[in-house]
């Protein structure tokens, strides 16, 4: 960079003393132009190298694996989950099978709240989301209620207020354990260190006995 800014004054300067005085409008302009490109031509590279950096960077996560792969595991791993996938499709008027409960409760928890897939504790907060004990779910911004006739939000909220304890245990368990193979027991993050920029910082008070559902 500092070759290139000595480059440009050493042109810049040699031309003001030479021929920016005596040299004819016409000259000066394809001049200045000449000057411009120049710097365009040499900046290209840097330039290029920083959008590729800014537009290439990706969660973690999503390197691994994808929200449209993880539903289809954690029913081979909970074949009773509850399904919630009779629901019509806006598109095509036909049932959307695979536009089932798990797969919206995962696209729920990383595209709408922006929680980590890799954090017990983040899957807790949502499944009390579900529960009415955490933060409010809003029908607007759920997922499947611009692609299906009916918004499942209700049915979704009924489906895992259905599950028992351990089964919500269970469920919370599958989702780490698929986002994170690599770690059986990965830890919430430290409560004393910064939050991480994808995790909500302004939760609503829980409501009464939120804690008891968290357990």
């Amino acid at each position: 960079m500092k070759k290139k800014k000595f480059l440009f004054k050493s042109i810049f300067s040699k031309l003001k003393t030479h021929y920016w005085l005596n040299a004819p409008p016409t000259l000066t302009a394809i001049l200045l132009t000449l000057i411009v490109v120049s710097i365009i031509v040499l900046c290209s590279g840097a330039d290029k190298s920083i959008y590729t950096n800014l537009f290439n960077i990706q969660p973690a996560s999503a390197q691994r694996i994808t929200p449209s792969d993880v539903w289809q595991l954690v029913y081979q791993q909970l074949p009773d989950f509850p399904r919630e996938n009779k629901y019509i499709s806006k598109e095509n008027g036909k049932v959307a099978e695979n536009n089932t409960l798990a797969n919206r409760l995962i696209r729920y928890h990383i595209y709408t709240k922006g929680r980590a897939p890799i954090y017990r504790l983040d899957w807790k907060l949502t499944l009390a989301d579900y529960l009415g004990a955490n933060e409010i779910m809003y029908d607007t911004t759920y997922p499947g209620n611009d692609s299906l006739r009916e918004n499942p939000i209700e049915g979704d909220r009924k489906a895992i207020k259905s599950l028992t304890r351990s089964q919500r245990d269970a469920l919370v368990k599958v989702l780490v354990n698929i986002f994170n193979p690599t770690s059986q027991n990965t830890q919430s993050p430290n409560p004393n260190t910064a939050p991480s920029p994808t995790t909500s910082t302004t939760p609503q008070p829980p409501q009464r006995g939120g804690a008891e559902l968290l357990k």
